[in-house]
């Protein structure tokens, strides 16, 4: 599921919002030959507001967001989930916890 926004602001297009840990995250996955991450936008009403936070699907294994965010952060909370996630592949003694079988977990 992915939700998409609308954004005003026309300089988002000029500077699209930086994305280290998903970008680390799609290189460990093709450095682990497993499938690119997957990622899913989830929305809970408060009150008379929306937080929005995000989760991450690699192999079946799905990493949540430590943490709700505006709207307008969305991006972060893509980042928060996929900082999770990376830090369970590279993370060296976390074998037990991974998807990929079998394989060297020291990426970095």
């Amino acid at each position: 599921m992915s939700h998409q926004r609308n954004n005003n602001n026309n300089n988002a297009a000029a500077n699209p919002p930086a994305t280290p840990w998903q970008n680390a995250l799609n290189e460990a996955c093709a450095h682990y030959q497993i499938a690119a991450p997957t990622f899913q936008i989830v929305s809970d009403r408060r009150g008379g507001r929306t937080a929005w936070s995000s989760k991450v699907v690699i192999c079946g294994q799905t990493f949540s967001a430590r943490f709700w965010y505006d709207g307008k952060n969305l991006n972060n909370a893509k980042e928060d989930a996929a900082e999770l996630a990376l830090s369970m592949l590279t993370t060296p003694g976390e074998e037990s916890r991974s998807p990929v079988s079998n394989r060297s977990l020291s990426y970095r």
